[in-house]
């Protein structure tokens, strides 16, 4: 059941329990909403909560001023920007509407409270009493003292929390033969009054459970009843209670027809940290004060190893983050801004008038541009620049790596995931959690991950490899391509949705043969940076060197600039100009253009018009034959651009 409390909002009613047995419900201004509310902001069908499974879904239905989730002090925008849908959480808070003056609505989930115990508690045992009980277990029989030693030896050599739980499953089986089912809540680590179920076994699927009940048919197991949880909790105590149906009539118990209940709590230090309870479904009375004596020494083992193992696992995460964020911080050991995008023509001046308007938005940005042209650059420039920049800026390049390995990467695995994961590896969502992730060369993703990628983008929770448990992230996507991603999704091979998503605020990033002006700007930046490194005296370039450089087309583009650069750094001599001869012969005015023009022998007029009629097609092809940058780029106008296209024919 999921109960919605109005805490601020125009409502006749304030307190809803709705989806008891499934389906829909919905919450807008319109008659028929099964929640309505009068605030004028909201549309009249605002948005929907529904039962997936064992999930709530909250729905935004593409209202005008759009919802968000408030959880753990974090708002979750659930709008056309961010995603339409999220699992609803207990605790969460729905912001429906104009978001400085939102409708309040408080969501719990849950069964009823139960009733109090009464006088149907036939036993219980504090902690306190631990050390008594384990001296009168040394005191009697030794076979009991040994079989409490064996079934609580598996227990110390577990390092990892999934198997320390699982062993303490199999030690109740048996130490508690009787029991045909175990649960195990462990308290939430951001919330210290909510407890989760960690794990919950029946007798036919645990390993150490009673022989003369593995072959009997039992209900699937159900969780723990929160009346024991209370009644542990305040008494700090292990507690034994028989008939439960006519005692603890919440909904849980009786579909599992519980006739008794043997419940531990397990501690750290003065905290409670969770609780095992085991339940009797065969006959009344079936556990004895023996048992929860016996169940009390086995919560105190197990309280310890889940301890030690919750530290093991917070050392490793701690390690695995520190490891990762050294790699990423290396990288970017000054935080990049626009001022180190060099560039002053008019196509820079565009797209830095874009960078502006969406840097601090939570918008999915896709940046275009050929190989080279600092697609990377402009990412880390945008997460630099926004709200974002305390946090993590990680990328990866999508084509690097096999499917398998990039699934890895991206959203990690567990221990025993396949056959080389020896230990629990974060991915790189979780790792830029907060901050941005730049997926680089994205038309070379495999369609599988496309589908992964895709329900991050609506959900905001990703699965590690071999998990069976969602985490929740923020992060803000970057991807880009060289690629024509609206081709790749008429030929099958993106997918159209994923597409959409992507394509939220794209960004082109022009050549650098479309740039020349900016040029010999960047070929200063790399002299002057290439020198520094090297410890090289250089003045510069001579101007026949520069007009070489913005005359070559660059296919390579920015960074075969950068790379040419380097190398004339490398073998110059210091304190001498750049001059053209010290340049690649591929860029070299002269040598170059004789060799691709190679006119036929004529007179002077033909071998020039042959010259003349080269670098007019040229110029067109390096401007997609647009007329009016051709003859800017010529210096001559476009009816003059026109006469000579007439005259040469093309």
């Amino acid at each position: 059941m999921i109960v919605l409390e109005i805490l601020h909002g125009n409502a006749t009613q304030t307190t809803h329990r709705v989806l008891a047995n499934g389906g829909t419900a919905t919450i807008g201004r319109s008659p028929a909403s099964t929640i309505i509310l009068g605030d004028y902001h909201l549309s009249g069908d605002h948005a929907q909560i529904s039962q997936v499974g064992d999930h709530f879904v909250f729905r935004d239905l593409r209202s005008t001023n759009g919802s968000a989730i408030e959880r753990e002090g974090r708002r979750i925008p659930v709008d056309a920007a961010a995603r339409w849908e999220v699992a609803l959480a207990d605790g969460d808070m729905l912001l429906l509407g104009n978001p400085n003056d939102p409708v309040r609505i408080a969501v719990r989930i849950g069964d009823e409270a139960d009733d109090d115990l009464g006088d149907r508690l036939i036993a219980s045992r504090s902690i306190m009493d631990l050390p008594a009980v384990a001296d009168q277990l040394e005191r009697g029989e030794p076979a009991d003292a040994l079989r409490v030693y064996k079934a609580l030896q598996p227990l110390g050599a577990r390092l990892e929390p999934g198997e320390v739980i699982e062993a303490c499953v199999a030690a109740t089986f048996e130490l508690l033969p009787r029991a045909t089912h175990v649960a195990i809540l462990l308290r939430s680590e951001t919330d210290k009054d909510r407890f989760a179920l960690a794990v919950s076994r029946s007798v036919s699927t645990a390993t150490g459970g009673a022989t003369d009940a593995v072959a009997r048919p039992v209900p699937d197991p159900v969780r723990a009843s929160r009346a024991v949880l209370r009644r542990v909790l305040s008494d700090r105590a292990a507690v034994l209670t028989a008939n439960a149906q006519e005692v603890l009539s919440s909904e849980s118990i009786l579909g599992g027809q519980l006739l008794s209940i043997l419940a531990v709590p397990l501690w750290r230090g003065v905290d409670i940290i969770g609780l095992i309870q085991a339940d009797n479904r065969a006959s009344a009375g079936m556990f004895s004060e023996g048992d929860l004596e016996r169940a009390l020494l086995l919560a105190a083992q197990a309280s310890l190893a889940i301890d030690n193992a919750t530290l093991v696992q917070r050392l490793r995460i701690a390690e695995e983050r520190a490891r990762g964020e050294n790699v990423y911080l290396k990288r970017k050991e000054v935080k990049l801004k626009f001022d180190n995008i060099i560039g002053d023509s008019p196509a820079m001046k565009a797209l830095l008038a874009q960078l502006d308007r969406v840097i601090d938005t939570r918008a999915t940005v896709c940046i275009e541009g050929e190989t080279g042209t600092g697609k990377e650059l402009i990412a880390s420039a945008i997460h630099h620049q926004s709200q974002r920049a305390d946090k993590m800026f990680v990328a990866q390049n999508c084509a690097a790596l096999p499917e398998n390995l990039l699934e890895s990467e991206l959203f990690g695995h567990k221990r025993g995931a396949f056959t080389s994961a020896d230990s629990d590896k974060k991915g790189l969502f979780e790792i830029a959690d907060g901050g941005t992730l730049f997926l680089d060369e994205m038309g070379e993703m495999p369609m599988t991950l496309q589908a992964k990628l895709l329900r991050v983008l609506q959900e905001g929770t990703i699965r590690a490899v071999g998990a069976t448990s969602e985490k929740q992230v923020d992060v803000r996507i970057i991807c880009a391509t060289n690629k024509d991603l609206a081709a790749e999704v008429e030929k099958g091979r993106f997918r159209q949705d994923l597409y959409y998503r992507l394509m939220v605020f794209p960004i082109k990033l022009p050549p650098l043969r479309e740039r020349r002006e900016d040029i010999p700007l960047l070929a200063a930046h790399f002299l002057k940076r290439y020198a520094d490194e090297y410890r090289v005296e250089l003045p510069g370039f001579t101007q026949d060197a520069l007009d070489a450089l913005s005359s070559y087309n660059w296919p390579g583009n920015i960074r075969e600039l950068e790379n040419e650069i380097q190398r004339l750094v490398i073998q110059a001599e210091p304190g001498h100009w750049i001059e053209i001869t010290d340049l690649s012969p591929r860029l070299r005015k002269v040598e170059g253009t004789i060799t691709r023009i190679a006119p036929k022998q004529g007179t002077l007029k033909e071998m020039m018009e042959q010259v003349e009629r080269w670098l007019i097609t040229e110029a067109l092809r390096d401007h997609g034959n647009n007329k009016t940058k051709t003859a800017v780029t010529l210096g001559i106008t476009r009816e003059g651009l026109h006469k000579k296209l007439a005259k040469f024919g093309v």
